[in-house]
């Protein structure tokens, strides 16, 4: 598995321990060093803005002290909304590597599949979106699949 991919996994599972939102972790390397991180806080938070790569991309710039993440890659559990993915596209990232697909999301109870309809899909990204360690993030979407009582947003 992808050791950035593991960080976004570590960071979502943390995020569905402490009952913050979905199943979504991301990470923001640049040079091989994880420059931010984030996952899903839209319950915690009241906010339905705070997804996994939103809350990175705030984490990075931060980090970093700049809006641009240029020469960054970001690795996220669930393929990224349309919302996150066009912050990424705003923020400069160079590449996003997702482990669950948008019918992924959809199957435990997401509608980012609605919304990327609504905005004509994403044919013409070419290759800015690469999905790695598939497998690994289904595992996770079912551990949090399994969880009673859990509210999706």
């Amino acid at each position: 598995m992808n050791k950035f991919m593991k960080i976004a996994i570590n960071e979502a599972r943390k995020g569905i321990l402490n009952g913050d939102g979905g199943p979504f972790g991301a990470c923001i390397v640049k040079d091989g060093k994880v420059v931010g991180k984030g996952h899903n806080r839209v319950l915690k938070n009241s906010d339905a803005t705070c997804h996994g790569e939103i809350e990175a991309i705030r984490n990075a710039s931060k980090n970093l002290k700049t809006f641009d993440l240029s020469k960054c890659e970001l690795y996220t559990t669930g393929e990224p909304c349309p919302m996150c993915l066009c912050a990424c596209l705003w923020a400069n990232i160079d590449k996003v590597f997702y482990g669950c697909s948008i019918l992924d999301n959809e199957k435990i109870g997401f509608r980012d599949n609605k919304f990327d309809e609504l905005m004509g899909g994403r044919k013409k990204l070419g290759k800015y979106l690469s999905q790695i360690d598939h497998d690994e993030c289904l595992e996770l979407f079912d551990e949090y699949n399994k969880i009673e009582n859990k509210k999706n947003y």
